[in-house]
């Protein structure tokens, strides 16, 4: 189709996974394809009159490789592979090969699967995450993090997944305590993690989203995840006797402008401080009693007000949302009107001045102040996996953790002879990797050897679409800020507290770096249903299950060899046994078939249980026969004989071609409205069914005679093909009254004639009485949406004073969808 596109619409990497394939199959495009030498009918001479399974064969077989060539030349539609994580890494421990050469079959199996459907897409600016051109950039952004203070390493509890053997953020551990992944019970583990620190930007990711238009439910759970930022951390140097310990500690306050009245920090038992490393474990060990506050010898002096309070091991077993650790406020020292310290620049401040005027200053302080809510805590990112993006730190003993020089980026990862995937992360093992020399000072030193968390690759990939060659730096500005912010990405509510969060995250602090103009990397927000299949896990471990470990003799599956089965319907992913291979399906049923079925069986933002929700097959496989048919028709009438001639039709036959008209014009209208606005592409398609009957029901002369029945099927041809490419292609091929100059997707999008657009000085108006029609009245528009005034006009006109006369009416009706009026009157 030939329309304006001036941005980027865009969807997750790795839409090529069941459940995301929605995301590419409609999206008309600029000037698409040439005309072909020769068609399907040119071929044989002869029109089929029948749209059979041959016959669809043979079209699909003919259309598919001209329209993917030619898509290939003029299409700006990106392609990625989300191609790191721990499913790659599984596959290939289970089959004893090697991460990467597995990966790199799959998306070769994967490309070949998206070109069997007849996607389109410019592997021009393709991008694939577990490359080195691709992650030497995702290491450079994390170095960033790092300068900026950003990218912080600390003990911590953590999720552990003792099926995948790895740490889990928040966001992927289930409401049930299970990871997102192994379907297993998830463990709590003190381990030392790397961390992002995205509480610093909780508030103005939260206020950003009003800005931001209607994401369909998505801005509300997003704003719920962040939750209410109304107060920050303040960051506390830690000593015993009077020295220094070297920890800091960050505490949370809910009323940051009275930290001046702080009398102790409060941590829970469960805290890093009493489990830990840490040089303080001893001396709060010594006073801690179970059940009871815990006054200890640590103090902490606060780094904003340069007071010295007390560390107090609370007898709680939890504070507010996920805080381990608060700051308990015995002393208030604000008041109404004023606030009250022995620094006069808050006093005389009101409570509201003195919250902003300290919470600016501690961030310029760089200690603190960051508006956040008590339930968001920061992002994990370590991973004790080998197939990661490796983190690009050092381990110095005189130097600390420092950051690999940018020149010496990317740290590509080692080859490893053998995976196991249990434990500590598989690096350790490359002792000639991990041993290397300190950057800064030149002596001995270990690499990291966590990898990072999978949502950092895919945090920034829709910048390097943008400038996906670059070999200097991420992407060049002048081209980020001419694509971006994307005006349509498409993806699905799962991403809602995690790829979302951490995209829109990063961008902030991409603005913030000066890489780019915008905060927000997207605008509006399509969210897509997933195709679910049947999944299968052991009712006692959670662990999922392939159908071949499955016994179905009975009524109900168990596992073979004894044990219970819950039977649920889940997103498809090789982890959970339960995908589909789609050319399978695509043989079965065609290639059009396949992407009207996924497009009619639901709204875009509802689940479709694959081989349940099969009512809609049949019914795109009957669409097509007969959008065949409607050009049998069409080919027959004007075989006739005579020369089409309008002026031959007789006056019923004249207004069954207005009707034509008027339906051709509101389905334009109606379609055009659903691909562009609202994307309910099943509407759309039920539009366009509905001009198929009004078009199957024409008379042959009007067929035969009438422009309106030609311009009607030419627009529902080219609105068709961008869902349906190959049989539009032959329709529009296989009747040569139809071309207008090239292919059906070389032609503009059809317009909504202007005539139609114009209101009528008058509504011709259906009038019933005690529900059966009587006839029908010329209303004057300005009217005719005003029930009493048509009641008026009606009861006073020479018709009314016919049928009504001096009868009482009891109710009036006004249709407020359809130009009808019904009178209640008594028999």
């Amino acid at each position: 189709m030939q329309v304006s596109v001036r941005r980027l619409a865009l969807y997750p990497l790795g839409v090529a996974r069941s459940g995301q394939i929605n995301a590419a199959l409609l999206n008309p495009r600029a000037r698409l394809w040439s005309p072909s030498t020769r068609t399907l009918f040119s071929e044989t001479g002869v029109w089929e009159k029948d749209y059979k399974t041959e016959t669809r064969r043979r079209v699909e077989e003919w259309w598919h490789p001209r329209i993917m060539a030619q898509w290939r030349k003029d299409v700006l539609n990106p392609m990625g592979w989300d191609a790191f994580g721990l499913p790659a890494e599984n596959a290939a421990i289970e089959r004893g090969l090697d991460p990467e050469e597995w990966t790199k079959s799959n998306i070769q199996s994967m490309r070949e699967q998206l070109d069997s459907l007849g996607l389109c897409f410019n592997w021009d600016r393709e991008v694939t995450t577990c490359l080195p051109d691709y992650y030497r950039w995702t290491q450079y952004l994390f170095i960033k993090l790092f300068e900026a203070g950003l990218a912080y390493q600390k003990e911590a509890v953590v999720n552990w997944d003792p099926v995948d053997q790895t740490v889990l953020a928040d966001e992927q551990v289930d409401e049930n305590g299970r990871s997102w992944r192994s379907g297993a019970l998830v463990e709590q583990k003190l381990l030392t993690q790397w961390f992002i620190k995205t509480t610093n930007y909780a508030k103005p990711l939260l206020d950003a989203l009003e800005d931001l238009p209607e994401w369909y439910g998505v801005k509300a759970m997003q704003g719920n995840w962040i939750g209410e930022c109304t107060g920050c951390y303040f960051d506390f140097k830690l000593k015993v006797d009077g020295e220094d310990t070297g920890e800091t500690l960050s505490a949370y306050s809910s009323s940051p402008e009275t930290v001046f009245g702080a009398a102790y920090l409060a941590i829970l038992p469960s805290h890093r401080l009493l489990h830990g490393s840490s040089s303080v474990r001893s001396a709060l060990e010594k006073v801690f009693q179970p059940g009871r506050d815990s006054l200890t010898k640590v103090t902490a002096c606060n780094l904003f007000t340069g007071h010295e309070v007390p560390l107090v091991i609370s007898h709680k077993e939890a504070f507010d949302g996920y805080l381990d650790t608060v700051i308990g406020e015995l002393l208030v020292c604000t008041c109404v009107g004023g606030f009250h310290s022995h620094l006069e620049i808050f006093s005389g401040l009101t409570r509201e001045q003195a919250f902003d005027s300290i919470t600016q200053k501690a961030r310029e302080q760089k200690i603190g102040g960051h508006l956040t809510s008590s339930k968001l805590r920061d992002w994990l990112i370590s991973r004790q996996r080998y197939w990661g993006t490796p983190i690009p730190v050092v381990h110095c003993g005189s130097c600390g953790p420092v950051a690999v020089p940018e020149e010496q980026l990317p740290v590509t990862l080692p080859k490893l002879p053998s995976l196991k995937g249990k434990g500590a992360s598989p690096l350790e093992a490359a002792h000639d990797w991990v041993n290397c020399k300190c950057p800064r000072c030149k002596g001995p030193a270990r690499r990291e050897t966590d990898t990072m968390d999978t949502f950092v690759d895919s945090a920034w990939y829709y910048f390097r679409y943008t400038d996906p060659h670059n070999p200097d730096r991420p992407f060049e500005r002048r081209l980020a800020d001419h694509w971006l912010p994307v005006d349509v990405y498409i993806g699905g509510k799962e991403h809602a507290v995690m790829h979302l969060y951490y995209a829109r995250f990063l961008c902030h602090f991409c603005k913030d770096q000066g890489l780019v103009a915008h905060r927000e990397p997207f605008w509006k927000l399509l969210v897509q249903g997933l195709i679910k299949g049947q999944t299968f896990k052991q009712a006692d471990s959670g662990q999922y299950l392939k159908r071949e470990e499955i016994d179905f003799s009975d009524k109900e599956p168990v596992v073979r060899g004894g044990g219970r089965i819950e039977v649920t319907w889940e997103k498809m992913s090789k982890s959970k046994h339960n995908g589909l291979d789609p050319q399978e399906v695509v043989q079965q049923y065609g290639v059009d078939t396949v992407r009207l079925y996924i497009l009619y069986a639901a709204p875009p933002e509802q689940d479709i249980l694959w081989n349940v929700k099969t009512d809609a097959l049949p019914g795109v496989l009957r669409w097509q026969s007969r959008l065949w048919q409607l050009v049998t028709k069409l080919r027959g009438a004007r075989q006739l004989g005579d020369v089409p001639s309008p002026s031959l039709l007789k006056k019923k036959e004249l207004a069954e071609t207005k009707k034509i008209w008027e339906n051709k014009n509101y389905a334009i209208q109606e379609v055009t409205s659903h691909f562009t606005e609202d994307f309910l592409f099943n509407a759309a398609i039920s539009r366009l069914m509905g001009l198929t009957n009004t078009l199957s029901s024409a008379t042959v002369r009007v067929v035969q005679h009438s422009v309106e029945f030609e311009e009607a099927l030419a627009a529902m041809v080219m609105m068709t093909a961008p869902m349906a490419p190959h049989l539009a292609s032959e329709l529009w091929a296989g009747c040569p009254l139809l071309q207008r100059g090239g292919d059906v997707l070389q032609q503009f999008w059809p317009t909504v004639d202007p005539e139609y657009l114009k209101v009528p000085d008058l509504v011709e108006l259906s009038v019933l009485i005690n529900n059966k029609a009587c006839g029908t009245v010329n209303v004057p528009q300005q009217v005719s949406k005003d029930p009493e005034r048509v009641q008026q006009f009606i009861v006073e006109s020479p018709f009314g004073q016919k049928l009504l006369g001096e009868r009482s009416i009891k109710r009036a009706i006004l249709s407020p969808r359809t130009a009808l009026i019904n009178f209640l009157i008594d028999e």
